[in-house]
């Protein structure tokens, strides 16, 4: 008997969802990497400054990166309550919800330029790193704070664009970004010769560029169905409303990660450097991965909002398979570079040798991760916030602990970084996987309708 066709068993594993998977998710990839890739540019720069510069970029970034990761609910709420509404029939509403989300991120985005020039000094001076390298972390967040508004805005148009079934915009304008975020680096840094500062001006450009971009798409979209672009005093405060219990779960991710920069800051600025390495290299695999994610929040949400369940739980089983497959090839490839990959950051010998072992923790992680992100984007999709806030909450038991025990322990650099990333990576991803994965199992995170 002839064996089958291995072009038939290859179409065996794909399911009637995976066009659309794959329609979302691969420009999302793109625009996902870009975002990262902005950190990415700025460590490889700045790296090659020094030790100094490259730890207080880490400090700066960790504030800033924080500051964007609670508000990511602008996009992350937006997205499922957008598509919900166009699942529905309603695009004009859906439309008037991304609009509201705007206005609502240049408003905290203004706010919080006031807080980060005035506590620039008290914020970096929290995490007790040496006298020089919290100077200069705060001369540079003094100036990269300005980059916030038009980030947050570029936050909540993507969470529009996505939940009108739209990835590709986000990647155009994202590619575009990082390309002028790169080239204003370099000249200003090298260039122009204002180092570690160049860095700060060359990003708020770049994100500038992009946020004028965001707006003049968002309201093409709004004029062609008669959406108003002023802001709605009800809607901009049903969209804080809505994200509150996203900012909570997200409160709850930026403690863990901040806390990995304070235990590393305890042993001294090579492991805070090498730190910063990894965490760049870790928000670019993640937000890879996050792209699956992505998709599943606009197809839940659609699916949901058009009262088919049947269709949610299909497109459930589909994106975590995905997910795990694609952690675990992330995983060998990240264990198969460690040896080398710390020199495209840094040209500190000390710097470099702690970061392999850090590398080979992050991989043994990365199955998870993959897992982990897919959970959290159905949930989201499926407007489950409550359950993400107070489930962040008990994954922090798990990884506090772990983290004071590194913090506390008489370890090398080399040995502090894989500590940190142990604890980020297996022990944190773990508890993570538990509370998603059991709220998964039953049918509480089903509700169906736009609302």
């Amino acid at each position: 008997m002839n064996s089958p066709d291995p072009r038939r068993r290859l179409l065996a594993l794909r399911t009637p969802h995976d066009r659309e998977i794959g329609r979302l998710s691969i420009p999302a990839l793109g625009a996902l990497v870009a975002e990262p890739l902005f950190l990415a540019t700025d460590t490889a720069l700045v790296g090659h400054l020094g030790a100094t510069p490259l730890a207080a970029l880490g400090l700066a970034g960790t504030v800033l990166q924080t500051a964007v990761g609670l508000l990511v609910f602008l996009a992350y709420a937006t997205t499922p309550a957008v598509a919900r509404r166009l699942g529905a029939g309603d695009e004009p509403g859906a439309l008037r919800a991304g609009i509201d989300g705007l206005w609502l991120a240049l408003g905290v985005g203004v706010a919080l330029v006031v807080l980060g020039s005035v506590g620039a000094d008290a914020v970096t001076g929290w995490f007790g790193a040496d006298p020089t390298v919290a100077s200069a972390a705060s001369t540079y967040l003094r100036v990269a704070v300005w980059g916030l508004p038009p980030m947050l805005v570029v936050v909540a148009a993507t969470g529009l664009f996505r939940g009108l079934q739209d990835t590709r915009t986000p990647l155009v304008i994202a590619v575009a970004g990082f390309g002028a975020n790169a080239l204003l680096n370099a000249l200003l840094i090298y260039g122009v010769g204002w180092g570690l500062v160049g860095s700060a001006v060359g990003t708020v450009l770049a994100q500038l560029g992009m946020a004028i971009a965001c707006v003049v798409i968002a309201a093409k979209h709004a004029r062609r169905v008669g959406v108003p672009l002023l802001p709605g005093r009800g809607g901009v405060l049903a969209s804080a409303s809505a994200g509150g219990w996203l900012f909570l779960r997200t409160l709850s991710l930026r403690i863990a990660i901040v806390g990995t920069v304070v235990a590393a800051t305890a042993h001294g600025t090579t492991a805070l450097a090498a730190t910063q390495v990894l965490a760049t290299l870790f928000s670019i695999i993640a937000l890879a991965l996050d792209a699956l994610a992505i998709a599943g929040q606009a197809m839940i949400g659609h699916a949901l909002g058009a009262s088919d369940e049947a269709r949610a739980r299909a497109i459930l089983r589909r994106l975590i398979e995905l997910s795990v497959v694609g952690g675990l090839g992330f995983g060998i490839l990240i264990a198969a570079v460690s040896p080398v990959l710390g020199r495209v950051f840094t040209s500190d010998a000390e710097v470099l040798a702690a970061i392999p072992g850090g590398l080979l923790a992050m991989a043994v992680g990365l199955p998870f991760a993959g897992a982990v992100f897919a959970l959290d984007g159905i949930l989201i999709g499926a407007g489950d916030g409550r359950y993400l806030a107070l489930a962040g909450l008990l994954n922090l038991v798990v990884a506090i602990p772990l983290l004071v025990l590194v913090t506390v322990l008489p370890l090398s650099a080399a040995g502090a970084v894989v500590g940190v990333q142990l604890t980020l990576q297996v022990g944190y991803m773990l508890a993570r996987l538990a509370t998603l994965g059991w709220r998964i199992r039953g049918g509480g995170w089903v509700r169906l309708g736009h609302a």
